[in-house]
């Protein structure tokens, strides 16, 4: 399964690679399988470092609202978030850290 949180378009360079914040985390993908034009300020969909589609502004902001939702709920479970992979390729990450028994 995968999950594609939306990513903003923060810069896009002559070879068609741009620059996106997602939750906070910068990379570089690829827009070579974008289907319509994408300018800086676009939400997109992001997948292996593609992305795939654009989601308007109000979608995208509602959808990570839910993300940090889900991430807080997480928290509460005693579940961590590793800030350094937060956001990788396949998506976000939470793990439950091993308990003393499982050590």
């Amino acid at each position: 399964m995968c999950l594609a949180i939306p990513s903003k378009v923060l810069k896009i360079d002559e070879n068609n690679m741009a620059e996106v914040d997602t939750l906070g985390v910068k990379r570089v993908v690829s827009l070579d399988l974008m289907p319509e034009p994408v300018k800086e300020g676009d939400y997109v969909l992001i997948h292996v470092g593609y992305a795939m589609g654009k989601i308007d502004e109000k979608e995208a902001l509602e959808s990570i609202e839910v993300y940090k939702k889900l991430a807080e709920a997480a928290m509460e479970e005693e579940y961590e978030i590793d800030p350094e992979k937060l956001v990788n390729e396949d998506g976000p990450l939470l793990y439950k850290p091993p308990t003393e028994d499982e050590k």
